[in-house]
This record gives C-alpha cells, sequence and structure tokens, in this order.
C-alpha cells in the first residue's frame, strides 16, 4: 500500500469537492449561513427537539461554538428553547427558522441539482454510487441494500480481475493465481450444470462488491465452494456471511451430502466466516503457489447433518 499516493489522492478529492460545492465560499448556496451554521439548522429539523448535548454528539462539534452558533440563531428568532436545565434543554426551531430552511433547502437542492443536470448519464450515475460508497467507508463500512443476484455479461471478467489485483495487492500472489482462477470460471461456464451449480454475485449501489460460486465435486453428492471474495471496503459488513450462507442453501436444496472446499491459512478472514457456518478443517498441507510458501487447508460441511 503507497500511504503517500493514497494522501494525494485524497487530498486532491477534497479540494476539487469544496472547490464544486462552493463550501468555501463565507455564505453556503446564497443562504447567509456559513457551512457550519447550515448543518447546525439541518440537525435541529431533522431531530425531535435535540438538546445541545445531542446536537454536540451528532455534528462532533465543540461545545463553546455551538453555543455561540445557537446565541446567533436565538436572537434572529430562528430557535427557542423548552424548559430546562443547560444543555439538556431541548431546541426547536421557531417558525422564521422553519421558514429559513426550507430556503437553504431549496437552495442546496438546486445547486446539487445543477450539478448534477450539468454531467452526462453515465458520469452522473458514476458520481451519486461514487457518494453513496463515500457515506459506506465512513458508517463503519456498513452497505445498506445489498443485493446478491444470478451472473450477467462482464461479471466473470471482472471477477478474475478484481480477485488477481486484491490478492497480488493483500499477499503478494503473482499472475498464478489470475490463471487458476480464470480456469476454474472457464471450466464452470464451459461445463454448466443449472441444476447442481450456480454463481452468485453481491451487489451494492450498482457495484460487484463480492461473489461465489457452487460447483461439482469431484465425488458423487459433493459439491464444492469456491472462488469467494469481498470488496475490502465492504469487509465486515455481512456480505462474506451472505454469499457463503447462499451457496450452502443451494447446495442443501440440491441434494449435496456435503460441501467441500479448499483455502489457505493465511486467509484469516474467510476462514472465519467457514468455521461459523459450521465448515470443519479436515486437511492441510504445504505448498509453494503463487510466488509464496503457503498452507492449503480443505474445509467440509457435512450437509445431511441436521442444522439450525
Amino acid at each position: 500500500m503507497d500511504l503517500d499516493a493514497d494522501i494525494a489522492s485524497l487530498r486532491a478529492f477534497n479540494r476539487l469537492y469544496t472547490r464544486r460545492l462552493g463550501l468555501l465560499n463565507p455564505y453556503l448556496d446564497d443562504s447567509g449561513f456559513s457551512l457550519t451554521e447550515a448543518r447546525i439548522l439541518y440537525e435541529i429539523a431533522s431531530r425531535p427537539r435535540p438538546t445541545a448535548a445531542e446536537l454536540t454528539r451528532a455534528l462532533d462539534l465543540d461545545p463553546a461554538q455551538l453555543s455561540r452558533t445557537l446565541k446567533r440563531f436565538g436572537a434572529r428568532g430562528l430557535v427557542r428553547s423548552a424548559e430546562g436545565r443547560g444543555r439538556a434543554r431541548p431546541i426547536e426551531l421557531t417558525a422564521a427558522g422553519r421558514t429559513a430552511f426550507a430556503g437553504l433547502e431549496e437552495n442546496t437542492r438546486e445547486a446539487i441539482g445543477s450539478l448534477l443536470e450539468a454531467l452526462p448519464e453515465g458520469r452522473r450515475r458514476s458520481l451519486v454510487a461514487a457518494a453513496r460508497t463515500l457515506v459506506a467507508v465512513f458508517d463503519d463500512g456498513r452497505e445498506a441494500g445489498v443485493l446478491l443476484r444470478d451472473l450477467r455479461p462482464g461479471d466473470l471478467g471482472w471477477i478474475v480481475h478484481r480477485q488477481a489485483v486484491l490478492y497480488a495487492e493483500e499477499y503478494g500472489w503473482t499472475q498464478d493465481y489470475e490463471a487458476l482462477v480464470a480456469r476454474i470460471l472457464a471450466d464452470f461456464v464451459q461445463g454448466f450444470d443449472p441444476e447442481r451449480e450456480a454463481g452468485w454475485v453481491a451487489e451494492a449501489d450498482g457495484r460487484v462488491v463480492g461473489s461465489i460460486f457452487l460447483v461439482r465435486g469431484d465425488q458423487p453428492g459433493v459439491g464444492k465452494l469456491r472462488l469467494l471474495y469481498v470488496e475490502p471496503e465492504t469487509r465486515g459488513s455481512g456480505i462474506g456471511a451472505m454469499l457463503v450462507e447462499a451457496c450452502v442453501a443451494r447446495a442443501r436444496a440440491v441434494g449435496y451430502a456435503r460441501l467441500d472446499l479448499w483455502t489457505n491459512s493465511i486467509l484469516t478472514a474467510a476462514r472465519r466466516l467457514y468455521q461459523r457456518a459450521g465448515f470443519l478443517l479436515v486437511d492441510e498441507q504445504p505448498h509453494h503457489s503463487f510466488g509464496q510458501d503457503l498452507v492449503g487447508q480443505t474445509w467440509s460441511l457435512d450437509l445431511a447433518a441436521p442444522h439450525p
């Protein structure tokens, strides 16, 4: 990971979006409110009678700064405080405050709308998807509305690409791994049995964020779980577990008695997913592959056993 390059990229984005959205102007969207004042006004309008303490936590503001802003709002007749003590007193907008907020909202919608309308459709979709990604990343990586779907044209090439890139970046694996993934997926397509095999893509906001495959094993009644991966920014959000659960459920539904998988001991996050799904480690062997000394592991799940 090149931290200096990542820092430079994020700073470049920050400079660009603050300029394009006019966040460096003294007042936001010609409203008469600074960016901080507009955010405080928005939180008061969007919450049921919040206290100063709640606003401080929500906005991560210095309490003294919030207090000064609320006093200015009060002097302008925009807010009032209900009965209570200190920072525990509920705050609400007055009629004048609601009018001011409505004007601010309209100005902001028009400004963002103008920005979006000026973009070609493809760039607009990319911008909105990127914005949702940023929200998900800074919201502890939690992804809302993840869709597990069947494969579409182009998915297999993308999966080969992403797995090759991720394993090279994270573990130093060579293009031998990329060739292996390509062979596995080529065999999957050429010998596809819709009664016994399946593939799933996890999609969030139009982006592929993970995948998994169920394929026939080498023995009758045995299926294989293959090529599980989840994009780094969405790990820890339950997507990996969703993919594993989908694969296990289909394997049971089509009548496999056992589901096997092969992985490497270095892939600790994936191994934890398999353990939680009920897989047991049945064999491990050292090997040299993909330019690395590794320990290969075979895990197995008895599908004939009772399950929750």
